[in-house]
């Protein structure tokens, strides 16, 4: 029980931390797993055939933290990333003809990721508080 109203707003201030912190090591791990499970997926069908691996490997993941607010980034920098996840049919800059399908591997990632994860940070953050 709180007597005063600084008591419960330094007890509150604790739990904010803890459940920042908590928040932050569970995007953490929840990108870097979510890397993995996108790789998964672009290793062969209904996802992208491995050539060489490179593309698979430029997958990463960065997360930031700016006050209050915990953000993950998971993507690729390799030039072929949109056009495997959703096809294209058209001429390219170089004026050949494509009519290539989609090969979805982030999207199936991330619906079978998004709700763990939420589950994942509503357990850490109710954990530290």
């Amino acid at each position: 029980m709180f007597r005063h109203p600084a008591e419960l707003a330094a007890a509150l201030e604790r739990g904010g931390r803890a459940a920042l912190t908590a928040a932050d090591v569970t995007m953490r791990h929840s990108a870097k797993a979510l890397v993995v499970e996108v790789q998964r997926h672009a290793s062969g069908r209904p996802g992208p055939r491995v050539v060489t691996g490179r593309y698979r490997a430029s997958w990463q993941s960065d997360v930031h933290r700016a006050g209050s607010v915990v953000v993950a980034e998971v993507g690729t920098s390799a030039p072929q990333g949109r056009r495997l996840e959703f096809g294209f049919v058209g001429v390219d800059s170089l004026g050949r003809h494509y009519a290539q399908p989609p090969f979805p591997h982030l999207r199936p990632a991330v619906e079978r990721f998004g709700p763990l994860l939420v589950r994942e940070l509503g357990h850490a953050v109710s954990e530290a508080l």
